[in-house]
Formats: structure tokens, sequence, C-alpha cells
């Protein structure tokens, strides 16, 4: 009996046991022309097993266990892709686009993401991958961005980024390559005027579980980006699974996300991918539940159709649009009352749109064009009004605000490829921006035209050198009084030298121009002219930026960079306020008539380690230091609202697997950063008038304390037969730092206030896909 009793047990245990597996899957394509690599060879490790592209150029993996997984990706003549961080899960397939660019060299390639690089410096790829796994990101890739070398978070609320000190105002947004508006719920988020700002805002309005892997530049940009002079987050759009319909659904404090994915029919290539998500604090407030008087809601569908086109090419539609608001009332026991706020009803909505289509196809062997066409729109709107005591009725209109911007955007782009160490890409943008605020009737609309044409050439000077020279212009034009047409000639160059098998340095520069925020040129001053700033021009830049990677092997890399910013044809105040610079602007109404007289400059070193999540750990560390200074009207330089002089964030995390098929992960996240500049306040003048006055002539010499903030992750993957689960935990702010937020002079308490930040927020998550 004892005998048979390891065979009785191993039969009544197999009867019980499930077949947990998936697959892993893709394709492998030239990264100029979009063609199919054929006879490509794929390896996936664990396992080391090996696959070869077929006459399509895919591979598939099947039959795999749910786990981590990485894929190296090399074709003769082509540089070798290595992809980390794969996460495999039962009931949901592994879809990987792979583009390969051709090499001179047989030297270890630096891409590691399985992306097409799109710059030589400054450049961090952002993967689905990492917002759902680093700690306290909401699913939002800005907020992944906080964790890279010099970019600081303006506000907890929102997700403004401050990039090597400039204003989050020259962060530019993008989907599938071309500008849009705004892309995010409660643009208003964390702002001191309430307000709304230009780019940023308190969720990202398109869903995580359309995006592929986006791009996060910091400059100088190649000769493909214009209008910007700070920063890009470049988002791309994932295709849905063209074989097997998939589902995801997933609840949290943050919301209901439902998405579906899947072939169109069974004899056919096309797909469809389409996510709807609505905010559980709006579920919460139809039921009358509030979070410190304010009933904040919000909900969002987004969606991209694929469709396969002869001859190895494709044409998708996508779209996304967001509605959201924030209602804020006061508390009926009056006693509570203890700021200005507490006595105001609030009132704020926010629309937002984008739709479009692209067209890829690949022309020959060696060309390839590219064509994006896409509409967006931004409608907020925010009234406040003053609430009596006694009968809770609204008493006095204190203001009312709205404001409407879209835009048309355009872009063509040819690639051709003369041979290996030639390459040509051509192309041009065409952008139409119309921007106005109803709430003022005397105001019309204010229309912007830009053409952006760039021709970029690469050339592999060396088996181990490689160039890129580009020429960017930017032809804008406003329609508003005393505008001119501006022709501004901008040049771009790079270069990079691997040293060896694991070293590399590079360099790169470009000048860059920036159409200004659109309130500076709508200003309305002393009420009598409503385009007293039209004559403004973009704000120049010319930008440096020197580094130094070395690899230590395909999961670990260290990277230097020292850069250099001069700003020029800056607008300062050329009136009253002759010390004002248009660099320090977030949100707030300018009331200042502005010349382009002003310079700034930003330099600092930035440094990052990173280890990608191999053996069941990943690691990044970054810093900075950095001085951020502008330069008035008057020609005296002082330090801008957001020099911080130092940035410090440190990502980690470990996973542990345990027994069926479950996996714990742990993921902390610190960020440190140097506290922001502020105006000091005139405490008797602003007590007189009863709202914040800044002392005459005073520029940013208070500077706020620094700012401190770990964030803790945990959660739990589970796998079963046809589906997998993860239960998850965040808590931002897990110590419950009081970190400042700005100063304002408070009317009821009759003294300047110090506004804090957010303190601890718990986002409790469950997530199936099947």
């Amino acid at each position: 009996m004892l005998r048979i009793l390891p065979f009785l047990l191993l039969l009544f245990t197999s009867s019980f046991a499930q077949n947990l597996s998936s697959t892993i899957r893709g394709t492998v394509r030239d990264a100029d022309t979009g063609s199919p690599l054929v006879g490509a060879t794929v390896r996936i490790t664990p396992g080391n097993e090996g696959n070869i592209t077929g006459p399509d150029g895919t591979f598939r993996f099947v039959s795999l266990e749910p786990g981590r997984y990485q894929l190296t990706i090399s074709y003769v003549g082509f540089k070798t892709v290595h992809i980390p961080e794969i996460l495999l899960e039962s009931g949901k397939e592994s879809i990987n686009q792979v583009r390969l660019a051709p090499s001179g060299t047989d030297l270890q390639e630096a891409t590691v993401s399985g992306a097409q690089s799109v710059a030589v410096n400054s450049v961090q790829p952002i993967t689905i991958e990492q917002t759902y796994r680093y700690a306290a990101t909401y699913m939002d890739p800005a907020r992944v961005a906080t964790s890279f070398p010099g970019v600081a978070a303006a506000n907890d609320q929102a997700n403004s980024l401050v990039v090597r000190g400039n204003s989050p105002n020259t962060l530019q947004w993008r989907l599938e390559g071309v500008e849009i508006v705004n892309p995010n719920h409660l643009s208003n988020a964390g702002t001191f005027s309430d307000q709304p700002t230009s780019t940023g805002g308190g969720v990202n309005i398109l869903s995580t579980q359309l995006l592929a892997t986006s791009n996060f530049l910091a400059g100088p940009f190649p000769a493909q980006y214009g209008n910007v002079t700070g920063a890009v987050l470049d988002m791309n759009l994932r295709k849905g699974n063209d074989e097997k319909t998939e589902y995801t659904a997933q609840a949290s404090l943050l919301g209901l996300d439902l998405a579906v994915e899947g072939p169109f029919s069974k004899k056919s290539k096309a797909s469809y991918l389409i996510n709807y998500r609505y905010s559980f604090t709006g579920l919460l407030g139809v039921l009358g539940v509030k979070f410190g008087g304010e009933d904040i809601r919000f909900q969002d569908l987004s969606f991209n159709l694929n469709f396969p086109t002869a001859k190895g090419g494709k044409f998708t539609v996508f779209g996304m649009g967001g509605v959201s608001s924030n209602t804020f009332e006061p508390e009926k026991d009056t006693l509570t009352w203890e700021v200005e706020k507490d006595r105001q009803n609030i009132l704020y909505k926010n629309k937002m749109m984008a739709s479009g289509f692209t067209y890829e196809q690949p022309l020959s062997s060696k060309a390839s064009i590219r064509t994006v066409v896409a509409g967006s729109v931004l409608n907020a709107s925010r009234v406040a009004y003053l609430v009596d005591k006694t009968t809770f009725d609204r008493s006095e209109l204190l203001s009312n605000s709205d404001l409407i911007n879209g835009k048309i955007s355009f872009n063509t782009t040819l690639n051709y490829r003369f041979n290996v160490r030639h390459k040509l890409k051509i192309g041009t943008f065409l952008t139409y921006n119309k921007y106005e605020t109803p709430s003022y009737s005397a105001r019309d609309p204010l229309k912007s035209w830009v053409v952006q044409p760039f021709v970029a050439w690469t050339y592999q000077i060396a088996p181990n050198v490689i160039a890129e020279a580009g020429l960017h212009a930017m032809i804008s034009k406003l329609q508003a009084p005393a505008a001119k047409t501006n022709i501004l000639p901008e040049p771009r160059a790079s270069v990079k030298w691997q040293l060896n098998p694991t070293t590399q340095i590079s360099a790169s520069y470009g000048l860059h121009s920036q159409l200004q925020n659109s309130s500076l040129y709508t200003t309305r001053l002393y009420d009598i002219e409503p385009y007293s700033n039209s004559g403004l021009t973009p704000t120049r830049s010319s930008q440096v930026v020197v580094g130094f990677q070395k690899f230590f092997n395909k999961s670990n890399s260290l990277k230097i960079e020292a850069y250099w910013q001069h700003l020029f044809d800056v607008p300062v105040g050329a009136g009253l306020r002759d010390n004002y610079s248009a660099v320090n602007i977030i949100e707030e109404p300018v009331g200042e008539f502005l010349k382009n007289q002003g310079t700034a400059r930003n330099y600092g070193v930035e440094v990052s380690y990173q280890k990608f999540l191999t053996n069941n750990f990943y690691m990044l560390v970054s810093g900075s230091l950095y001085d951020a200074t502008y330069v008035d009207y008057l020609g005296q330089r002082h330090a801008s609202r957001f020099d911080g002089k130092h940035t410090f964030s440190l990502t980690s995390g470990k996973e542990f697997k345990t027994f069926n098929q479950t996996m714990w992960g742990v993921n902390v996240k610190a960020l440190w950063i140097g506290g922001f500049r502020e105006k000091p306040i005139d405490a008797e003048y602003s007590q007189k008038l009863g709202y914040t006055i800044y002392e005459a002539q005073s520029s940013y010499t208070v500077k706020l304390k620094d700012y401190f903030r770990p964030d803790l992750r945990i959660y739990r993957k589970k796998s079963k037969a046809k589906y997998s689960t993860t239960l998850a935990l965040d808590l931002q702010n897990v110590a419950g730092i009081k970190n400042q937020a700005y100063r304002y002079y408070d009317s009821v308490k009759r003294s300047i206030v110090t506004q804090n930040q957010l303190g601890l927020i718990p986002v409790l998550s469950y997530r199936v896909e099947f």
C-alpha cells in the first residue's frame, strides 16, 4: 500500500492541476521601411529557445508558463535589440512589435526597450509594463517620468512636469506623433489660481490599456520635433489582438476600467481595442459622498482600430474623449469655515477629445511613408460664488471664466535609406490652433497657423561612429493685430561614438522655438485692448547635451549627461512689472505688457543607473544638479520660479514567486526635490484689498522647503487556467509628509497661509484579464 501511495497522490494532484500557459508573439520589421524581416532570429530567456520569423516577419512562442521573460532579436546587417521586462500572464497574450535598424557594426546595441530610438541624447522610453509596476503612477506615463533624471512633479494633485528647470508649459503632448491639446482630466488640479493649465491635469484621459511604448524627450530634439523648448511626451497606441478576443476589467479607488480587444473577423487581421473608464469618486458622488466638500467625477472612452493594407501597410483610426468636473460646496456648519475657500461654491468642468487616423506604407525595400491627421479640442470652465452664511445661497459672483482650445494637426514623413551608411528622413507638420475665451465677449478667437518642414540625414561615419544632421523650420502666423509672420530656421546635429562594445559617448545640439502660451497673446491690458501682446514672437532656445553611457550587461547601465540651455526672445514685462518673465508661468493670467527682450539659462548634470527587471529585481536611481535663472527687462538676472537646484529619485522593486502560480511584488519610489520659489507677499497691501498681492518689483526670492515623498506599491498576481488577477495597493506619500505647495493671503484668516500638498493617498485596485 505504501508503495502505491506516491502514485495515487500524483494521480490525485494531476486531476486538479491546471494547464497554465500563454503565448509571446510579435512581428519584426525594418525600422526605416516598415517591411517585415524574414528569417530574423528571436531568442527567449529563460529557456534560450530560438525562433525564426516567417514570410510576414512574425514569430511565436507558445505554451509558456506565466512569468517574466526577455527577448533578443537579431538579423544580419541590423542592430540587435534586447527587450527585457516582458510579463506573461495567463489569459492574455504578449504581443511585441519590434523594429530593427540597419547597422554597419557588430558592436553591442544600446537599444534595450524594443522601441525605435528617436534621439541620441535625453530620451527615455516609457513602457506600459512600467506604468503598471512603478509605485503611485495611477497608470499615467507622465507620473512614470518623475523617476527620470532632471524631472520634478510640479504638484501631487497633477501630472504637470518641471523638466530641467523649465516651466510645465514648455512640455508638449503628442499622440501618434502629432501635437494635441492638454489630454488630461481636471486641468486645473493643484494650481494656485484654480485655473486650467495647458499641459497638465489630475488624470490622463488616455487609458494605459491603449498605450504602447511612449517616448519622453528632454532635448535637444531631433529634426522631426518642433514648437517645443522644454520636453515632449510622445504617446503611441498599441493595436488590439488580431487573433483572439481578450478582456480586461479593473476596479480601483481611481475608477472602473473595462477594455475589450480582438479581431473583427477570423478571416482578417484587422483588429479593435476599446476602453471605457468611470471614476470611483464619481460613483461615490452619485451616492452623495464627497471628499473635503469636493464632488470629483470623470469618465472617458478611448479606441484604436487597426486595418492592414496591401504590401505590408496599415491604416488606423483612433480616438479619445473625456469629461470631468469638480464641484465644491461649503459645509453647512459655518464653525468649520477656516479659510476663504470654505465659504465659496466652485464649479469646474473639463471636456477634451481627440480623434484621427494614421496611414503607413512601405514603398520599396528602401523607402516608406507615414501620414497622420488628428483633431483635438479642450473646453474648460470655472464659476465661483460667495455663499451667504445664513441662507447658504449664492450671494455674489466672484469669477466666471472659460476657454476653448482646438488643434488640427497633420504630418507626413518619408523615410529613404540609400544604403547602410546613409539614411534620409524628410517631412512636414501643419498645425492650426484656435483659442477663445467666450466669457470675455469682446475678445475674438485667437487663431494661428504653424508650418514645420524638416529634413534629417543620418550618416555612419565609421563602423562605430554615427552622426545625424538635420534642419527644422518653424513658420508661424498669428491672426491677430500687430502679429507678423515668423520664419525661424532651426539646425539640429548629433553624434554617437561607440568606444567599445559596452561604452559610448554622444553629443547633441539643437536650436528650438515655441509659440507663447495662448493666454499671453490674449491678455487684456487696462480693460481696453484685447490683444496687447499679439506682436510677441516665439521663444527660442539653443541647447547642447554631452553624454556618457556604460553597459555592464544587457540589463544594467549607467548614464551621465551634462546639458546647457540658452533661451532668448523670452517675453518679459515692459511696463510696471519690469522684472516679470514668461519662463515662470504655469496657469495664472498675465495682465502685463510684454516684449521679447528677455533671456533665460538652464544648465546642469544628470546621472542615472538602471537595472531592468531580471532575477526578480529592478532599480532605477537618478539625480541631477541644476541651475535655472532668467534675465528681466532691465537686464537683471534672477533665480527662476523652478530653480530647485536638485532632483533625486529611487525607483525599485522585488518580485517573489510562491506556490499555485502566485507572484508577489513590493515596489518603492522616493522623490527628493529642491523646493521651488515664490515671490514675497505684501501682507499689508493684501489685507487692504482682501486678496494676494505680491511685493512690487519682487522676484522669486522665497524658497519653499525641499520636497520629499516616499511611495509604496504591493501587488499579488495570480494565474488561473483562463484568466489572471492582480490585487494591488498603492500608497502615495506613505509617510504622510506635509510638503509645501504654495503661499497665499487668506481673507478669512487675515494672514499669509502656506498651502500643503496632499498627504497619504491609498489606492486599492483589483484587475482581471481574460
